[in-house]
C-alpha cells in the first residue's frame, strides 16, 4: 500500500494531466448540445467568468492569500491567461472557422513540442531520449485519431493559410502560456489554486476584449428563454471542464516537467473514444489503433519518469 501511495506521489503530475484531459474530454461532448444554442466565442466567456467565481470563492473559503505572491510571479501568470487561454482560445476559433476543427486541431497538436523546446531554452528543463520518444508517439496517435474523416461530417474543402497560421498562433500561444506558468508555481510560493484564478481572469478579459471588438451581440440565446435541460448541462461543463479541469492542469505544471504535461493534456481527444463506444458507436480500427498507440507512448513517458 505504501509502494502504491508513493508510486502516485511520484507521478502525480501526470495523473493530473490525464484528469484533466478527460475532464475537458467530457465536456466537449456536453459542448455539441450547448453548441447549438450559445455560439462558441460567448460559450468560452461564460466560462471563464464562471470559473473566475468559482476559484474566487474556493479561495476565500480556504483562506488563500494572494498578497504573499511575488509581482513577477503575477505578471507571469497575467500573460500566461491572456496568451495562452485568451488570445490562443480566439487564435483556436478563427482557425476552425478557416480550416475546420479537424485540420485546426492537426495543427494545435504541435503545441507539446513546441512546449518542450521553450522549457528547455527558458527554464533549462530537459528531457530524457525515453521520454522525447515517448512524446512523439503519443502526439503521432493523437494526430492519427483527429485526422479521420467522420461519415457523418460535412466534407471540409476550405483551406486558407491564414487559418494555418492562425492555429500555429493558438499552439504557439498554448506552449508560451504553459511555460509561463511552469515558472510562476516552480519559481515562487504561488498555488495552483492561485494560478489558475489569475491566468482565468486574464484569458477571460481578453476574450470579452475581443468579442467588444468584433461588436458580437452576446445573450441571444437567452431569448427564448433556454429548457431546464441546457442549464444543468451549462453547469456541468463549468464545474468539470473548467473549474475542476484547469485547476488540475496547474497542478500538472506544477508537479510535473511542463513539456509532459502539455503532452498528456493534449491526449482529451482519445478519452472520448470510450465514451463513444459506451453509447454504442462503432470504432473505427484506425482509431482503435491510434489509441494504443498514444497509450503506449503514455507508457513511455511514465517509464521514462
Amino acid at each position: 500500500m505504501t509502494d502504491l501511495i508513493k508510486s502516485i506521489s511520484d507521478f502525480q503530475g501526470e495523473l493530473f494531466a490525464l484528469g484533466a484531459a478527460l475532464l475537458w474530454a467530457l465536456s466537449s461532448i456536453l459542448f455539441k448540445t450547448l453548441g447549438k444554442t450559445i455560439r462558441p466565442l460567448e460559450l468560452n466567456l461564460i466560462k471563464g467568468i464562471s470559473g473566475f467565481i468559482l476559484f474566487a470563492i474556493t479561495s476565500l473559503v480556504i483562506g488563500e492569500v494572494f498578497t504573499t505572491i511575488p509581482p513577477a510571479a503575477v505578471l507571469a501568470l497575467v500573460v500566461s491567461g491572456a496568451v495562452g487561454i485568451g488570445f490562443g482560445d480566439t487564435m483556436f476559433f478563427e482557425a476552425i472557422n478557416r480550416l475546420g476543427a479537424r485540420r485546426a486541431l492537426l495543427i494545435t497538436i504541435l503545441a507539446p513540442p513546441m512546449t518542450v523546446i521553450f522549457a528547455w531554452i527558458f527554464l533549462r528543463e530537459s528531457l530524457s531520449l525515453a521520454a522525447w520518444i515517448g512524446i512523439l508517439i503519443t502526439i503521432l496517435g493523437v494526430a492519427w485519431v483527429i485526422t479521420e474523416k467522420n461519415k457523418n461530417e460535412q466534407e471540409e474543402n476550405n483551406f486558407t493559410w491564414l487559418g494555418v497560421f492562425f492555429g500555429f498562433l493558438a499552439a504557439l500561444t498554448q506552449a508560451g502560456g504553459a511555460v509561463l506558468s511552469r515558472w510562476a508555481l516552480t519559481e515562487s510560493s504561488v498555488s495552483a489554486l492561485q494560478s489558475a484564478l489569475i491566468r482565468l481572469l486574464a484569458g477571460t478579459a481578453v476574450l470579452l476584449l475581443w468579442i467588444l471588438i468584433r461588436r458580437e451581440k452576446i445573450g441571444l440565446w437567452l431569448k427564448p428563454v433556454p429548457k431546464k435541460q441546457i442549464w444543468g448541462v451549462l453547469a456541468a461543463v463549468i464545474l468539470f471542464g473548467t473549474y475542476i479541469a484547469i485547476w488540475l492542469q496547474q497542478l500538472a505544471f506544477k508537479f510535473t516537467n511542463v513539456g509532459i504535461a502539455q503532452t498528456l493534456l493534449a491526449t482529451s481527444p482519445l478519452f472520448i473514444l470510450p465514451v463513444s463506444a459506451l453509447q454504442k458507436e462503432k470504432l473505427s480500427l484506425r482509431s482503435v489503433l491510434g489509441v494504443m498507440i498514444s497509450i503506449a507512448g503514455v507508457a513511455l513517458i511514465f517509464l521514462a519518469g
